[in-house]
């Protein structure tokens, strides 16, 4: 679907209740060339997406009938999707509860359009090439651990784990450096290279996650170590 460096015709859900917003992101989405499909509140928001299988959803936090995270862990709980939340609550802890809920991004009302726009395509971007790009590395295995780059799947205990794609590159650049500390706006640039306005707690989420997915005990990791007043560390033994 990539042309010229954007998605051509890539399909935009976009979830929100008060009609304006809509009508404003799905005029300056059509103008980029995509398709929209518009939902006023997350029981439509559920019913779009399994109809018409979107390539991103940009989705409101407070909705009624069914709330915003709800909507988007069912939505990731089915298969991996780009989505951009929309909050009009800008604290951090609105923020890491949308990251949980398995948002890639979020936008604090009230926002420009075109910097939406920009955010929309730059994940659509991410998105085509973690797709398309050959990974030319070797598998990782940490004893019970094992990483797959080429594709993308890791195992614990010979159990796939389903990871997250921003999840899964935190972990392979971390494994990849075994041994290194590396503080969380060193991951930030690694990882989130078009993160935008995001801020570190994002890696913070991120480790935390990890580590209840591929640790036997999150609160004592053996792999995913916190080096205190640094960062973090994977430790290879």
């Amino acid at each position: 679907m990539a042309k010229n460096g954007s998605m051509e015709m890539a399909k935009i859900l976009v979830v929100d209740d008060e009609p304006n917003i809509r009508e404003v992101v799905g005029l300056y989405l059509r103008r980029e060339g995509y398709i929209v499909v518009e939902a006023a509140d997350g029981e439509e928001a559920l019913e779009l997406y399994w109809r018409h299988r979107p390539d991103l959803v940009v989705l409101d936090l407070i909705l009624p009938k069914l709330g915003g995270l709800e909507v988007c862990r069912r939505i990731q709980s089915e298969r991996r999707v780009p989505l951009i939340m929309l909050t009009a609550r800008g604290e951090e802890e609105d923020r890491v509860l949308g990251l949980d809920a398995g948002a890639d991004n979020y936008v604090v009302k009230p926002f420009r359009p075109r910097e939406l726009v920009r955010r929309v395509a730059a994940l659509l971007r991410l998105v085509d090439r973690d797709q398309t790009v050959l990974v030319d590395r070797r598998v990782l295995t940490f004893d019970e651990l094992r990483i797959d780059p080429g594709v993308r799947e890791v195992a614990v205990r010979d159990a796939p784990v389903t990871l997250m794609a921003r999840e899964f590159d935190l972990l392979l650049y971390l494994a990849s450096h075994a041994g290194e500390t590396f503080t969380r706006d060193q991951l930030m640039e690694a990882v989130w290279p078009d993160a935008f306005a995001a801020d570190s707690s994002t890696v913070t989420v991120h480790m935390r996650r990890l580590r209840e997915k591929i640790e036997t005990d999150p609160k004592q990791p053996r792999h995913l170590l916190t080096v205190w007043g640094e960062g973090y560390r994977f430790d290879a033994a």
